[in-house]
Protein backbone atom coordinates (compact mmCIF):
# COMPACT_ATOMS: atom_id res chain seq x y z
CA UNK A 1 0.00 0.00 0.00
CA UNK A 2 1.41 3.36 -1.02
CA UNK A 3 2.18 5.65 1.89
CA UNK A 4 0.34 8.99 1.73
CA UNK A 5 1.65 12.35 2.88
CA UNK A 6 -0.95 12.27 5.67
CA UNK A 7 0.40 8.98 7.00
CA UNK A 8 3.94 10.33 6.89
CA UNK A 9 2.83 13.41 8.81
CA UNK A 10 1.23 11.14 11.42
CA UNK A 11 4.71 10.04 12.47
CA UNK A 12 6.01 12.13 15.36
CA UNK A 13 9.56 13.16 16.28
CA UNK A 14 10.22 14.88 19.61
CA UNK A 15 13.34 17.05 19.86
CA UNK A 16 14.50 18.05 23.34
CA UNK A 17 16.60 21.18 23.83
CA UNK A 18 18.09 21.05 27.37
CA UNK A 19 18.95 24.50 28.74
CA UNK A 20 20.42 26.08 31.86
CA UNK A 21 20.74 29.87 31.98
CA UNK A 22 20.60 30.23 28.20
CA UNK A 23 18.63 33.47 27.94
CA UNK A 24 21.17 34.83 25.45
CA UNK A 25 20.62 32.29 22.68
CA UNK A 26 17.41 30.43 23.48
CA UNK A 27 14.86 32.46 21.50
CA UNK A 28 16.98 32.79 18.36
CA UNK A 29 17.97 29.12 18.36
CA UNK A 30 14.46 27.74 18.93
CA UNK A 31 12.99 30.00 16.23
CA UNK A 32 15.68 28.85 13.79
CA UNK A 33 15.13 25.20 14.70
CA UNK A 34 11.35 25.56 14.38
CA UNK A 35 11.66 27.24 10.98
CA UNK A 36 13.96 24.51 9.71
CA UNK A 37 11.75 21.67 10.92
CA UNK A 38 8.60 23.32 9.55
CA UNK A 39 10.14 23.70 6.12
CA UNK A 40 12.20 20.53 5.80
CA UNK A 41 10.87 17.69 7.95
CA UNK A 42 8.20 15.49 6.29
CA UNK A 43 6.97 14.30 9.70
CA UNK A 44 5.15 15.76 12.64
CA UNK A 45 7.46 17.24 15.25
CA UNK A 46 7.47 18.57 18.78
CA UNK A 47 10.23 20.74 20.21
CA UNK A 48 10.47 20.51 24.00
CA UNK A 49 12.59 23.05 25.84
CA UNK A 50 13.75 21.40 29.07
CA UNK A 51 14.83 24.08 31.55
CA UNK A 52 17.28 22.70 34.10
CA UNK A 53 16.72 24.98 37.10
CA UNK A 54 17.73 28.20 35.33
CA UNK A 55 18.10 31.29 37.50
CA UNK A 56 17.96 33.87 34.70
CA UNK A 57 15.16 34.66 32.21
CA UNK A 58 15.42 31.29 30.45
CA UNK A 59 12.14 29.89 31.79
CA UNK A 60 10.21 33.05 30.94
CA UNK A 61 11.59 32.97 27.39
CA UNK A 62 10.83 29.24 27.07
CA UNK A 63 7.20 29.65 28.08
CA UNK A 64 6.89 32.62 25.74
CA UNK A 65 8.17 30.53 22.84
CA UNK A 66 5.71 27.75 23.70
CA UNK A 67 2.87 30.25 23.33
CA UNK A 68 4.31 31.84 20.18
CA UNK A 69 5.29 28.79 18.12
CA UNK A 70 3.11 25.76 17.30
CA UNK A 71 4.52 22.39 18.40
CA UNK A 72 6.90 24.01 20.90
CA UNK A 73 6.53 23.01 24.56
CA UNK A 74 8.43 23.82 27.74
CA UNK A 75 9.07 21.82 30.90
CA UNK A 76 10.94 22.92 34.01
CA UNK A 77 13.12 20.78 36.26
CA UNK A 78 14.26 21.79 39.73
CA UNK A 79 17.79 20.42 39.31
CA UNK A 80 20.58 20.70 36.73
CA UNK A 81 21.75 17.90 34.47
CA UNK A 82 21.39 17.20 30.76
CA UNK A 83 20.77 13.51 31.40
CA UNK A 84 18.11 14.38 33.95
CA UNK A 85 16.32 16.57 31.40
CA UNK A 86 16.44 13.92 28.67
CA UNK A 87 15.25 11.20 31.03
CA UNK A 88 12.29 13.35 32.12
CA UNK A 89 11.08 14.10 28.59
CA UNK A 90 12.01 10.89 26.79
CA UNK A 91 10.47 8.62 29.42
CA UNK A 92 7.07 10.30 29.01
CA UNK A 93 7.18 10.82 25.23
CA UNK A 94 4.53 9.43 22.90
CA UNK A 95 6.60 10.17 19.78
CA UNK A 96 7.98 7.51 17.41
CA UNK A 97 11.48 8.94 17.74
CA UNK A 98 13.06 11.07 20.47
CA UNK A 99 16.09 13.26 19.88
CA UNK A 100 18.04 16.09 21.42
CA UNK A 101 20.41 18.82 20.33
CA UNK A 102 22.41 21.50 22.10
CA UNK A 103 20.78 24.92 22.31
CA UNK A 104 23.65 26.67 20.52
CA UNK A 105 22.87 24.58 17.39
CA UNK A 106 26.59 24.03 16.82
CA UNK A 107 25.66 21.05 14.64
CA UNK A 108 24.31 21.89 11.19
CA UNK A 109 20.58 21.17 11.06
CA UNK A 110 20.91 19.62 7.59
CA UNK A 111 22.13 16.48 9.37
CA UNK A 112 18.86 16.02 11.25
CA UNK A 113 16.77 14.27 8.54
CA UNK A 114 19.59 11.72 7.88
CA UNK A 115 19.87 11.23 11.65
CA UNK A 116 16.26 10.16 12.16
CA UNK A 117 15.51 8.47 8.82
CA UNK A 118 16.95 5.02 9.73
CA UNK A 119 15.10 5.13 13.05
CA UNK A 120 11.75 5.85 11.45
CA UNK A 121 12.31 3.11 8.87
CA UNK A 122 13.20 0.58 11.59
CA UNK A 123 16.70 -0.02 10.19
CA UNK A 124 18.53 1.31 13.29
CA UNK A 125 17.79 1.74 16.97
CA UNK A 126 19.83 4.80 17.92
CA UNK A 127 21.59 7.47 15.87
CA UNK A 128 24.38 9.92 16.66
CA UNK A 129 26.03 12.83 14.96
CA UNK A 130 29.79 12.36 14.69
CA UNK A 131 32.53 14.95 14.34
CA UNK A 132 35.26 12.33 14.19
CA UNK A 133 34.50 10.37 11.01
CA UNK A 134 35.36 10.97 7.41
CA UNK A 135 33.00 13.51 5.90
CA UNK A 136 32.55 15.58 9.06
CA UNK A 137 33.42 19.27 8.83
CA UNK A 138 34.49 20.63 12.20
CA UNK A 139 35.69 24.03 13.38
CA UNK A 140 36.95 24.10 16.96
CA UNK A 141 40.00 24.91 19.05
CA UNK A 142 42.89 22.48 19.56
CA UNK A 143 42.17 21.98 23.29
CA UNK A 144 38.63 20.73 22.68
CA UNK A 145 39.83 18.66 19.74
CA UNK A 146 42.51 16.88 21.78
CA UNK A 147 40.23 16.21 24.77
CA UNK A 148 37.42 14.90 22.56
CA UNK A 149 39.65 12.59 20.52
CA UNK A 150 41.42 11.29 23.64
CA UNK A 151 38.12 10.55 25.39
CA UNK A 152 36.69 8.67 22.43
CA UNK A 153 39.96 6.77 21.98
CA UNK A 154 39.71 5.68 25.63
CA UNK A 155 36.16 4.49 25.06
CA UNK A 156 37.23 2.37 22.10
CA UNK A 157 40.42 0.98 23.64
CA UNK A 158 39.30 0.46 27.24
CA UNK A 159 35.61 -0.33 26.80
CA UNK A 160 35.44 -1.72 23.28
CA UNK A 161 33.07 0.99 22.05
CA UNK A 162 32.49 0.91 18.30
CA UNK A 163 30.77 4.29 17.94
CA UNK A 164 33.10 7.13 17.04
CA UNK A 165 31.81 10.20 18.93
CA UNK A 166 30.08 9.88 22.29
CA UNK A 167 29.96 13.58 23.14
CA UNK A 168 28.37 15.27 20.13
CA UNK A 169 25.16 16.93 21.32
CA UNK A 170 23.09 15.60 18.44
CA UNK A 171 21.46 12.22 19.05
CA UNK A 172 18.23 10.33 18.52
CA UNK A 173 16.63 6.99 19.37
CA UNK A 174 13.48 5.04 18.69
CA UNK A 175 11.32 5.92 21.65
CA UNK A 176 10.60 2.36 22.73
CA UNK A 177 14.32 1.61 22.68
CA UNK A 178 15.17 4.70 24.73
CA UNK A 179 12.44 3.94 27.25
CA UNK A 180 13.65 0.35 27.64
CA UNK A 181 17.25 1.47 28.28
CA UNK A 182 16.62 4.49 30.51
CA UNK A 183 16.04 2.58 33.78
CA UNK A 184 19.52 1.08 33.48
CA UNK A 185 21.27 4.43 32.85
CA UNK A 186 22.47 5.93 36.14
CA UNK A 187 24.11 9.18 35.11
CA UNK A 188 22.04 12.38 35.14
CA UNK A 189 24.56 14.76 33.59
CA UNK A 190 27.10 14.70 30.73
CA UNK A 191 28.00 10.99 30.86
CA UNK A 192 24.36 10.08 30.22
CA UNK A 193 24.95 9.90 26.45
CA UNK A 194 27.97 7.62 26.72
CA UNK A 195 26.30 5.29 29.22
CA UNK A 196 23.22 5.00 27.02
CA UNK A 197 25.34 4.15 23.95
CA UNK A 198 27.50 1.61 25.81
CA UNK A 199 24.38 -0.09 27.15
CA UNK A 200 22.84 -0.16 23.67
CA UNK A 201 25.95 -1.73 22.15
CA UNK A 202 26.10 -4.31 24.92
CA UNK A 203 22.62 -5.45 23.92
CA UNK A 204 23.42 -5.65 20.23
CA UNK A 205 21.36 -2.64 19.20
CA UNK A 206 22.18 -0.80 15.99
CA UNK A 207 23.75 2.67 16.26
CA UNK A 208 23.69 4.74 13.09
CA UNK A 209 26.28 7.51 12.65
CA UNK A 210 25.93 10.70 10.60
CA UNK A 211 28.97 12.91 9.83
CA UNK A 212 28.06 16.47 10.76
CA UNK A 213 29.11 20.04 10.17
CA UNK A 214 29.99 21.42 13.58
CA UNK A 215 31.20 24.85 14.66
CA UNK A 216 32.41 25.37 18.22
CA UNK A 217 30.51 27.98 20.23
CA UNK A 218 33.20 30.35 21.56
CA UNK A 219 30.85 31.45 24.35
CA UNK A 220 30.19 27.92 25.62
CA UNK A 221 30.29 27.74 29.41
CA UNK A 222 30.85 24.00 29.57
CA UNK A 223 33.82 23.19 31.80
CA UNK A 224 35.61 20.84 29.41
CA UNK A 225 38.15 19.51 31.91
CA UNK A 226 35.61 18.89 34.66
CA UNK A 227 33.26 17.21 32.18
CA UNK A 228 36.09 14.97 30.95
CA UNK A 229 36.96 13.96 34.52
CA UNK A 230 33.31 13.21 35.29
CA UNK A 231 33.19 11.10 32.12
CA UNK A 232 36.25 9.14 33.21
CA UNK A 233 34.61 8.43 36.56
CA UNK A 234 31.53 7.30 34.68
CA UNK A 235 33.60 4.95 32.54
CA UNK A 236 35.13 3.42 35.68
CA UNK A 237 31.67 2.93 37.20
CA UNK A 238 30.28 1.28 34.07
CA UNK A 239 33.35 -0.99 33.87
CA UNK A 240 32.88 -2.11 37.47
CA UNK A 241 29.18 -2.67 36.83
CA UNK A 242 29.91 -4.71 33.73
CA UNK A 243 32.54 -6.87 35.43
CA UNK A 244 30.19 -7.56 38.35
CA UNK A 245 27.46 -8.65 35.96
CA UNK A 246 25.06 -5.97 37.17
CA UNK A 247 24.94 -4.31 33.74
CA UNK A 248 23.25 -7.28 32.07
CA UNK A 249 19.79 -5.78 32.05
CA UNK A 250 17.90 -7.38 29.17
CA UNK A 251 16.10 -5.33 26.57
CA UNK A 252 12.56 -6.77 26.29
CA UNK A 253 12.11 -9.02 23.23
CA UNK A 254 9.24 -6.86 21.97
CA UNK A 255 11.67 -3.94 21.80
CA UNK A 256 14.40 -5.97 20.12
CA UNK A 257 12.02 -7.25 17.48
CA UNK A 258 9.97 -4.09 17.02
CA UNK A 259 10.02 -2.54 13.57
CA UNK A 260 8.34 0.68 12.58
CA UNK A 261 6.62 0.83 9.17
CA UNK A 262 8.94 1.60 6.30
CA UNK A 263 9.10 5.37 5.73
Amino acid sequence: MKQTSASVRARLVEIVVPVHNEQRVLAESVRRLHAYLSGNLPYGFRVTIADNASTDATWRIATGLSRELPHVHAVRLDAKGRGRALRRVWSASDADVVAYMDVDLSTGLEAFPPLIAPLLSGHSDLAIGTRLSQGANVVRGPRREIISRTYNLLLRSAMGARFSDAQCGFKAARTEIAQALLPAVEDEEWFFDTELLLLAERHGLRIHEVPVDWVDDPDSRVDILRTALDDLRGMARVTRKTLSGAAGIPVPPRVRQARLPTG
